[in-house]
């Protein structure tokens, strides 16, 4: 299987969503209800998160990587 390189923003922008889903799903059936207000930033929270995390993300996986090994001419 190809392996796919880690994507942070990816994942907190899927669990905000997963999470909101869920909270709305609950809310829906009766098993707990969901502040409005909280539900309502909520979204624009994660979203905003996601994109400094993929701002910030390619900078820190560049300092983070190993040098290229040295070469012998």
């Amino acid at each position: 299987m190809k392996r796919h390189p880690f994507a942070p923003a990816r994942l907190i922008s899927g669990l905000t969503a997963l999470t909101l889903g869920t909270a709305y799903g609950l809310d829906a059936l009766g098993h707990w209800h969901a502040p409005g207000p909280w539900l309502f930033l909520a979204l624009p929270a994660g979203l905003l998160l996601s994109g400094i995390t993929a701002a910030v993300w390619p900078t820190t996986r560049r300092r983070h990587t190993d040098p290229p090994p040295p070469t012998d001419s």
